[in-house]
């Protein structure tokens, strides 16, 4: 049996060689094995081969003696609601995000919409696949669970409705599903919504929904400009992350959004935690600091900005991947909260995004995400620090490597998946600095990859 499709934190693959309903089927059993989940939220995103898979992993379920709540076809963070909201013994949602049209996949929960990756049960469902089952002695039952008024209600507690003010927003779903959550939302704001390649359609009729692809934003960025909108949005297949154009159709660097985000969430909460990865930081403490936070850095990746998140009981949590992070979204990351609130700050502030972004680029130059392809990463990584760390300020190994100076600093660290390492660099108030440190940077590391 092929169980390639588990991976460290979630399981994606091709359909049907390495993912399909029989094998679904038998994940649902060793699920309920595993974690001994009684109530499980079952939902889907809009692939083609997703409802049959989620139908599979239904029966496997309740074979195993746990009964269904099933969501239809939504958003991975509505899982993560439901599950939470709910009391849930836990949730799975089948998806493979931004992954190719014929791949598909699971991510899972536990109790209170905690993950499960390799490190807490992953690892022992799909070690349990392969084994004999028998079926439970009382089946699991089957039922239909209605969230969106829920979700929509809770989503609307994030923001101040009566600061908001008409105003045009381009929302590219790219045909996944976060256009079904634009439409519910919609009756209760009094925003006009430019809506491209908005219908579900698990043909990708536009292509797979990536907008962390450059060749991908030229829809969203021309409706922007076209109907002279004050922002543009666009989403991944399963709307966990959320991607932001200003109204000259620029895409915004994600790290720039986390520090938005954290200044506005700690506005209304009056202080509080604020988690963030060490890639790119000094605009994130600026803002956070100023706003009354404490900023507290976690190592990348969902699972431990969640976990840090809890450990430090974090209002916010943000990565410069476009994953957002909220205590009360059951410390779960949302691809719709960010985006409420910085419309809020728009109609709040009377300022464009613009403007907003602009003054955080000059104070914070950065590259953004350089990946280079490398032979041996972790020796070209350790030649790194020892060219550089013996003059730094700081040298930190929270995640890959970090060395910091008084005027400029860069974060170096291996691909969890590829045979890459990357790059970002930043500086302070100092945009040739930044771009003449990268420069040397890269130069180093191909020298440092031939030798």
């Amino acid at each position: 049996m092929d169980l390639s499709c588990f991976k460290a934190y979630d399981l994606r693959g091709r359909v049907p060689d390495q993912l399909n309903p029989n094998l679904a089927e038998r994940i649902g059993r060793a699920y309920v094995e595993v974690t001994g989940a009684r109530k499980v939220i079952v939902g889907y995103d809009i692939r083609l081969s997703s409802p049959e898979i989620a139908d599979a992993l239904s029966s496997g379920l309740m074979a195993a003696g746990a009964d269904v709540f099933d969501i239809g076809l939504c958003g991975t963070e509505h899982v993560y609601f439901a599950t939470s909201h709910f009391g849930m013994d836990g949730g799975i949602m089948v998806t493979a995000s931004h992954n190719p049209r014929d791949h598909n996949g699971m991510k899972m929960v536990g109790p209170e919409s905690r993950p499960i990756s390799s490190d807490n049960g992953l690892n022992e469902i799909r070690d349990r696949v392969p084994e004999p089952f028998e079926d439970a002695p009382e089946q699991g039952k089957y039922e239909t669970l209605e969230v969106m008024a829920s979700y929509v209600d809770h989503l609307l507690g994030y923001i101040d409705a009566g600061s908001l003010k008409p105003m045009k927003i381009a929302v590219n779903a790219g045909n996944g599903g976060a256009g079904l959550v634009i439409d519910a939302l919609q009756q209760h704001l009094p925003f006009e919504f430019i809506k491209v390649h908005h219908e579900p359609d698990g043909h990708f009729p536009n292509g797979v929904p990536n907008p962390i692809l450059p060749e991908n934003r030229a829809a969203t960025a021309d409706a922007v400009l076209e109907h002279k909108a004050a922002m543009g949005i666009a989403w991944d297949g399963d709307f966990d992350r959320c991607f932001f154009f200003d109204e000259t159709g620029r895409f915004i660097e994600g790290y720039y959004i986390v520090g938005l985000l954290a200044d506005q969430f700690l506005r209304k909460t009056g202080g509080g935690k604020v988690i963030h990865d060490p890639r790119l930081t000094w605009n994130t403490l600026d803002l956070v600091k100023a706003a009354g936070g404490e900023p507290v850095e976690s190592k990348t990746g969902h699972a431990f900005i969640k976990q840090r998140m809890r450990d430090e009981d974090a209002v916010y949590g943000g990565e410069m991947s476009a994953h957002h992070y909220f205590r009360d979204f059951a410390y779960c990351d949302s691809g719709m909260i960010p985006w409420l609130l910085v419309a809020e700050r728009l109609c709040q502030s009377g300022q464009s995004l613009s403007s907003l972004i602009d003054a955080r680029i000059e104070a914070y130059p950065a590259s953004g995400e350089i990946n280079r392809t490398i032979d041996n990463p972790p020796k070209v990584i350790q030649a790194i620090e020892e060219i550089y760390g013996p003059k730094a300020k700081s040298v930190s190994h929270v995640d890959g490597l970090s060395v910091e100076f008084d005027d400029w600093r860069f974060n170096l660290r291996m691909s969890n998946t590829e045979p890459v390492v990357r790059l970002n660099v930043e500086s302070r108030a100092d945009q040739a600095l930044m771009e003449e440190k990268t420069e040397e940077l890269l130069k180093e590391m191909d020298r440092l990859n031939r030798v």
